[in-house]
């Protein structure tokens, strides 16, 4: 089965993402159907780690009422021109105080596909060094080292879906 886009309308602007309504006809019966459309940037995130140690970041989640969400280094695709892979480098900086000699795409994916168009890349940074960026004003990071031969309980203690596949991804085929 197989869809075209007929229409498309903007129902709401801000700053972190846009809401769309299309219009779709399926080209099996001719039947047409309305879709919201979350649109997103997307964003990367981060599995750093140095042989013995990995980072993960816990901050304020309000949109889930999480005072605490414990989550990998990442970062909206909000710069204009800017590659996911120098996203990924900046936000390392900002999050953790860290760069990365050695950088490796793990796995790319849609994070609720059916209603909005945002697209997460999970990198892995080796090699690590320090590395200062500004962070953004407004937001309240704490960063945790934690030793790899506790990743297995990290795993079982997130409840973030970018962590989860980033440490999944990376225990199957990492480790």
């Amino acid at each position: 089965m197989t869809f075209k886009r007929t229409k498309t309308e903007e129902a709401w602007s801000g700053e972190m993402f846009k809401v769309r309504v299309d219009t779709v006809r399926f080209d099996d019966n001719g039947e047409e159907a309305e879709r919201e459309i979350a649109e997103h940037p997307g964003a990367v995130a981060v599995f750093a780690h140095d042989g013995e140690s990995f980072y993960l970041v816990a901050q304020p989640r309000e949109a889930v009422g999480a005072q605490r969400l414990v989550e990998l280094p990442a970062g909206k695709l909000d710069e204009e021109g800017e590659e996911p892979l120098d996203t990924a480098k900046r936000e390392l900086a900002e999050e953790i105080g860290k760069g990365a000699r050695t950088w490796e795409h793990l796995a790319t994916f849609w994070t609720s596909p059916g209603f909005s168009n945002e697209r997460v890349l999970i990198y892995m940074a080796t090699d690590l060094f320090d590395s200062q960026a500004e962070a953004e004003e407004h937001e309240r990071i704490n960063v945790l080292c934690r030793p790899l031969s506790e990743l297995d309980e990290a795993i079982a203690e997130c409840s973030d879906s970018k962590s989860l596949i980033g440490m999944l991804w990376f225990k199957a085929y990492k480790s």
